[in-house]
């Protein structure tokens, strides 16, 4: 507990003993021995004040400021006039004192006070917790001593050095070391990676076994940690549909009911002669009843602790309203590379035209796709490379072509590298989106991509039916060949898939830019209903506005559509879609911005887990407004007929209030989903 916390829970417990004793004297007939009769109930009213007092002076407070500001209709107030009205009963000799009532009001609303304010903390401290990936410092070497300064003051290609046990302060790549990275902080992923030397390691993940020297490439403000932790906080200021109507209800309902008990407590006695204690207690007990503060509390409790519970697992929400549409969604669209496939491209076939080796041809592919960082790019750079090592070359053309300088990696060669000798071979290349690249190799004109490129130049080449990605290449208008490239499925994928239909989604759809016979193959083998492929960027746009209107159409506006992409490619996409949500986007700006929900782990299971937590928290904000407003409604009614005494009246405020907070906090278990 905090000390504002504890310092309530005193309040609570001095005010609670001394209306244990009070009660007992007033019970057992002390007051009345000592004070007489009537002086016995003056005595009760004295006494009640002091516990009341105690346990509820900050409400009354509360209440007056309330007034100043022309805030009145709020909880404060309800229980202030309430509690005041049951001590003023004491000026109606024909009635029962109810000063006892009052103070216990007040005392067991603090008591739900309290417990509201622990519930909120906890959960807030939850993603606190889960989300306490802050670094505090980066380690810089300066004149041969290590030496922590603020992350705020490295810049991009900066070195730092990260000791074990401690955070990495930015995004980076590996220089030198070799290391396991807990990478739970930020994915829900128990197990370590190992960072080696070259790889990109992010900002908020804990360095475990061995020293890293890391180069910078992005400043803190732009790091990984920065973005999610701006995502995170962020997130409350995105009010669900059932938020904002549930406050712009109880800015009507308060009111109303406010003055059906002034109506209650007056009406009757004026006209029909009614006694006015008793009708001013029925007023008196519905106006604690009307308390609306076990919904106004529990149900953004609810999507507070489903957004905590979502990040344990490394899904990050950027709001309530995104959990409760992703709560209906009913058709998922997955982009195919890089979400249902792990991105990892191979060379599993060549098929030469006549008079043309496999190395002239990974050759001249190669030497093309020099500038590109697309994956199936560097796997045929990496395959002519693998060619190098045991290569018998026809020709001096082929040995020039097959074979990289020694003082050149043309496999991954950027312009602006030292290496002046791929810049003279390969030049003027031009990227052909949704086609492929053209560029000109050893003052060759070469053309690698798909049947649409060789097409559009009136290429005449053999289409292969061989199942994965088919880059064909020409040189000088004559085709040499194609390059058959496959990408692998994901582990997951097919088992991501049926979890998803066991989640109550009702149509996969896969869009792809690769190949129809590809795509079928990989929607055939994941159980995928609808695949539509050889797809340009604007294309996908158009697929899922026309799957948009179709699941509005199917399920009468109340479906909604997710989108998974990398969140690098399919920005577009990701923010046209009801729920976009960026798979496996670590360390991608891209994603965190244009998704809704990003992912932190590459595991497509975490699409369904994602589902079913954002299902199952809607279930329970839905369990508490039926519960709050049902037991309400039934108390109000007895209330208004004079049945419910205020007794009844309390459990139907602070009782209803505490039970659907704990339902509320069950939003944070997800161990279910861990398992």
């Amino acid at each position: 507990m905090n000390p504002k916390q504890k310092k309530l829970l005193t309040r609570i417990i001095v005010a609670l003993v001394l209306f244990v004793i009070i009660e007992v004297a007033a019970q057992t007939g002390i007051l009345r021995a000592a004070f007489g009769t009537p002086g016995d109930v003056y005595a009760e009213f004295a006494l009640f004040l002091i516990p009341y007092l105690i346990a509820g002076y900050d409400v009354i407070a509360g209440a007056l400021r309330g007034l100043v500001h022309g805030h009145a209709l709020d909880e404060d107030f309800l229980m202030t006039v309430a509690t005041f009205g049951a001590f003023a009963l004491v000026l109606f000799p024909d009635t029962e004192p109810h000063m006892a009532e009052g103070a216990a009001v007040m005392l067991f609303f603090q008591v739900g006070e309290l417990f509201q304010s622990y519930a909120v903390d906890k959960s807030r401290q939850s993603i606190a917790d889960m989300m306490d990936i802050a670094p505090e410092y980066a380690n810089v070497m300066e004149e041969g001593k290590l030496k922590q300064v603020d992350p705020f003051e490295l810049a991009p290609d900066d070195e730092f050095i990260v000791m074990p046990g401690e955070r990495i302060p930015l995004d980076g790549t590996v220089l030198t070391g070799e290391s396991q990275i807990d990478t739970a902080a930020l994915t829900g992923e128990s197990v370590p990676r190992t960072a080696r030397p070259g790889d990109e390691v992010i900002s908020g993940c804990v360095n475990l076994t061995a020293k890293l020297v890391v180069r910078a490439t992005k400043p803190f403000e732009d790091s990984t940690v920065s973005r999610i932790l701006e995502l995170v906080e962020n997130a409350a200021e995105k009010k669900a549909r059932t938020e904002n109507f549930i406050t712009r209800f109880a800015r009507v309902y308060t009111p109303i009911v406010v003055g059906v008990a002034a109506v209650l407590a007056i009406v009757p006695p004026l006209l029909f002669g009614g006694q006015w204690s008793d009708w001013i207690l029925r007023g008196l007990t519905f106006l604690v009843v009307s308390c609306p503060c076990a919904l106004v509390i529990s149900v953004p409790l609810s999507f507070f602790g489903g957004i905590g519970g979502a990040s344990r697992l490394g899904i990050l929400v950027k709001g309530s309203n995104y959990l409760e549409a992703l709560g209906s969604t009913e058709t998922v669209v997955f982009d195919k590379t890089g979400t249902l496939t792990d991105g990892t491209f191979s060379v599993t076939e060549l098929v030469c035209a006549p008079g043309v080796s496999k190395a002239e041809l990974a050759g001249i592919a190669a030497a093309a796709e020099t500038f590109s960082t697309h994956p199936i790019a560097q796997s045929v750079r990496a395959y002519r490379d693998s060619l190098t090592t045991d290569a018998r070359p026809d020709s001096d053309n082929d040995a020039n072509l097959a074979q990289p300088d020694s003082d050149s990696t043309t496999t991954g060669a950027r312009p602006g590298s030292s290496s002046t000798t791929t810049a003279e071979r390969v030049r003027d290349v031009r990227e052909i989106s949704g086609q492929g690249v053209e560029a000109v190799v050893d003052g060759r004109n070469v053309l690698v991509g798909n049947g649409k490129l060789m097409a559009a130049h009136d290429i005449a080449f053999t289409a292969t039916d061989v199942p994965g990605t088919v880059l064909y290449v020409a040189a000088d208008g004559t085709y040499l060949g194609a390059i058959v490239i496959a990408d692998t499925v994901k582990p997951d994928a097919a088992r991501a898939i049926a979890d998803l239909r066991a989640a109550g989604v009702k149509k996969t759809v896969m869009l792809t830019g690769d190949r129809t016979p590809v795509a079928r193959a990989v929607a055939a083998e994941l159980g995928i209903d609808e695949v539509h492929a050889e797809l340009l960027p604007q294309d996908k746009v158009a697929e899922v506005e026309a799957l948009l209107a179709q699941t509005e159409r199917d399920t009468n506006g109340k479906g909604k559509l997710a989108f998974v992409g990398d969140g690098i490619n399919d920005a577009p996409v990701l923010t046209r879609a009801d729920i976009g949500i960026a798979m496996g986007a670590m360390g991608s700006d891209a994603a965190i911005e244009a998704a809704d929900i990003v992912l932190m782990n590459d595991d497509p299971d975490d699409i369904a887990r994602a589902i079913h937590l954002a299902r199952r928290t809607m279930g329970i904000v839905w369990q508490n407004i039926v519960f709050a407003l049902g037991v309400k409604f039934a108390v109000l009614v007895l209330a208004a007929f004079g049945i419910a005494n205020m007794w009844m009246a309390v459990f139907a405020d602070v009782g209803v209030a505490v039970i659907a907070i704990l339902n509320a906090m069950r939003a944070m278990n997800v161990k279910r989903y861990l398992d």
